[in-house]
């Protein structure tokens, strides 16, 4: 059976708005992240797209983002495998701190994860959940750097088809005889709720 990933990255956080550093630590949607969750259910809704298993990190802010999106209608499970590349010591630090890119293994040196290592753990997951998830439609609400990192791990590209992945943007993978092909890349527009 062929499936279709929809894989997500969440709302705005009170550390993306703070420019923060936020890997395996944790913050709330801002109400403009509620928002763009709002604008994301739409991308389904507008082309009809029903859902049929969902998944979601461990994090606060990805179960939130997924609840906005399918109005909790969907029961969902929240996996570990998931969660957003650990940054080690540098995490709750301002992102000014970050170094050049790519990271690769910089933070492994400060007890974070290396680049491979979050790509490889996503793969892994995400393989996993889509052996298994009913139906056709499997959303995934993870993290910006994990999506990244599970990008270049599917497809072998190091670098991202944008520069820099927006809140509640979404990664269409198809599923098939167990591998996965990334297909297109949703990037919203969100400039009208910017303005609110």
């Amino acid at each position: 059976m062929t499936k279709t990933l929809y894989l997500m990255r969440h709302g705005q956080t009170l550390f993306n708005q703070m420019h923060k550093i936020q890997g395996a630590c944790d913050s709330p949607l801002t109400d403009l992240g509620i928002n763009q969750a709002k604008l994301a259910r739409a991308y389904f809704n507008d082309r009809q797209i029903k859902l049929t298993a969902a998944f979601c990190s461990t994090s606060e802010r990805a179960s939130d983002t997924l609840e906005i999106v399918t109005n909790n209608s969907l029961p969902y499970t929240r996996l570990k495998g998931l969660k957003e590349w650990d940054f080690g010591r540098f995490e709750g630090q301002d992102e000014a701190l970050n170094p050049p890119l790519p990271y690769e293994d910089f933070f492994k040196t400060f007890g974070g994860e290396g680049q491979s290592e979050v790509g490889l753990r996503m793969e892994a997951t995400i393989l996993d959940l889509m052996a298994t998830a009913a139906g056709e439609n499997v959303l995934v609400v993870s993290h910006g750097a994990a999506c990244a990192c599970f990008y270049r791990q599917v497809t072998g590209q190091s670098q991202l088809p944008v520069r820099g992945i927006k809140n509640c943007s979404i990664f269409k993978y198809q599923y098939k005889n167990g591998k996965l092909t990334y297909q297109d890349l949703w990037q919203p527009d969100f400039s009208q709720l910017d303005n609110k």
